[in-house]
C-alpha cells in the first residue's frame, strides 16, 4: 500500500541523477522529514507557511476524505465478489496485477529496462489459475515454464541488454505474479472468502494504524533514505492494530486461537512495512513519484497493493500452519 506519509511531488526541474538541477538528495530527504524545519525562510512578502488545509496535504501527502473514498470502494467490491462468486474476485486480483504490472514495466521503460507484458502477464494469469484449481505443484512448475519462456523471448532482440532485460522480467514475475498466486491458494480453501478477508484486513490495519500514529505522533525517522516520513511510532501504531485485529479476526472467522492471530497481525505487519519499503526503494531507483495515477488519492495500482503483494505468502504460510484444515 502507499506510504500514506510520503511527501507530495515536487514541483519545478527535478534533479536528475548527474545533478543538474535542483538539491541534492541529501538535502531533500532532510527537509521532508517530521520535526525537521527547513533552513531557508520564505521569500519577502509571502506567508510563513501554506495555509492550514495545504499543510494537512503536505503532511500526508494525499488527500484523506478522495483517498479513503477508493478505499471504501474497492473493499466493497472485494467483499461482493468474495461471498458472491469467488472466481470473480480470483478476476479481480488478476485485473490488479495486470494493472500493477503494466505500470511497472512502464516504469522500467524509463530506465531503457524491457519487460515484456504479454508473456509476463499471460504467466500470472496461467499461475493464479493453476493455484487456484491444481494447488502449488502446478504453480511451481508454471513459475519455472515462465521464466524458461522469458529466456526464449528475448532471444530475438540480440545479445545487446539481454542479461539486463531478462533480469529485470524474471524479478517483475516474481514481485507481482508469484506472490499474486498465495491469494488464489487461500481462496481456494473451502473457508478461503474468510482467509482472504483475515489477509487484507491485517494489511489495512498495518496501513491505517501506521497512518494515524505516524500522523499524531510520528518524530523518529524509521528509513529516513528510503521513506522519509514513516516513522518508528508509526511502525507501532502499524503493530498495535495489527495484533488486536489478527487476535480478533482468527477467532471470529476461523475460530482459532487469540495467539495465533496476535502472532499472525505481527507478521503481516512486518510484510506490510517491508511491501512499502521495497516499492519506495524501487521508485526511487527510477526517479518517479508514483508508478501510476489511476486512483485518486492513492496513486496508482501498485500503490494501492504493494504491501498485499508481500502479506498474501507471509498470511498464506501462517493460517496454513495455524488452521490446516477449513474451519466450520
Amino acid at each position: 500500500m502507499t506510504d500514506p506519509t510520503e511527501p507530495a511531488a515536487p514541483s519545478g526541474p527535478q534533479a536528475d541523477r548527474t545533478g543538474q538541477t535542483g538539491p541534492p538528495a541529501d538535502q531533500a530527504e532532510q527537509a521532508d522529514q517530521p520535526g525537521q524545519a527547513s533552513q531557508a525562510g520564505p521569500p519577502p512578502g509571502e506567508p510563513a507557511g501554506p495555509p492550514p488545509a495545504d499543510r494537512q496535504a503536505s503532511r500526508t501527502g494525499r488527500n484523506l476524505p478522495v483517498a479513503a473514498a477508493v478505499g471504501v470502494l474497492l473493499g466493497a467490491l472485494a467483499i461482493v465478489t468474495l461471498f458472491t462468486l469467488k472466481v470473480t474476485f480470483l478476476l479481480l486480483v488478476a485485473v490488479a496485477v495486470g494493472g500493477a504490472l503494466w505500470e511497472v514495466s512502464r516504469a522500467f521503460a524509463s530506465r531503457n529496462l524491457t519487460v515484456p507484458v504479454i508473456p509476463v502477464g499471460a504467466a500470472g494469469v496461467a499461475m493464479l489459475a493453476l493455484a487456484y484449481w491444481s494447488g502449488v505443484q502446478a504453480t511451481l512448475a508454471a513459475f519455472v515454464v515462465s521464466v524458461i519462456v522469458l529466456l526464449a523471448w528475448r532471444l530475438p532482440s540480440g545479445a545487446d541488454g539481454y542479461v539486463r532485460d531478462v533480469t529485470a522480467s524474471v524479478f517483475v514475475l516474481a514481485y507481482l505474479p508469484l506472490p499474486a498466486v498465495f491469494v488464489a491458494l487461500m481462496l481456494a480453501f473451502p473457508d478461503g472468502p474468510r482467509r482472504v478477508v483475515i489477509f487484507v484486513a491485517l494489511a489495512v490495519c498495518s496501513d491505517v494504524g501506521g497512518y494515524f500514529a505516524g500522523i499524531l505522533l510520528g518524530k523518529h525517522p524509521m528509513a529516513p533514505r528510503i521513506s522519509p516520513r514513516k516513522t518508528w511510532e508509526g511502525l507501532a501504531g502499524s503493530l498495535l492494530l495489527g495484533v488486536i485485529g489478527g487476535a480478533v479476526l482468527l477467532v471470529t472467522l476461523l475460530h482459532g486461537h487469540w495467539w495465533q492471530g496476535a502472532l499472525l497481525g505481527i507478521a503481516a505487519v512486518a510484510a506490510a512495512v517491508l511491501g512499502d519499503l521495497v516499492e519506495s526503494m524501487v521508485k526511487r531507483d527510477l526517479d518517479i513519484k508514483d508508478m501510476g495515477h489511476i486512483l485518486p488519492g492513492h496513486g496508482g495500482v501498485m500503490e494501492r497493493i504493494d504491501s498485499l503483494l508481500i502479506v498474501a505468502p507471509v498470511a498464506w504460510l501462517l493460517l496454513t500452519v495455524f488452521i490446516p484444515h477449513a474451519a466450520h
